[in-house]
């Protein structure tokens, strides 16, 4: 499983990172990071923030 960003989309609006505070992180320069790696168990959090993605900026690829 590999999560994918399209850095043109985001807008580090922050809703990944809400929905899935412990895989997503925006820094102080408003950039998107991906602090953890996209395991089993935090398959159905980050499945949620990628559709909670109001640009359609994350997807998921097995």
């Amino acid at each position: 499983m590999k999560i994918v960003v399209d850095f043109d989309l985001c807008e580090a609006n922050g809703m990944c990172e809400a929905v899935a505070p412990d895989v997503f992180e925006i820094d102080d320069d408003d950039n998107l990071n991906i602090i953890a790696d996209p395991t089993p168990e935090l398959r159905d959090s980050i499945e949620q923030a990628v559709h909670s993605c109001p640009k359609a900026a994350l997807s998921l690829e097995d």
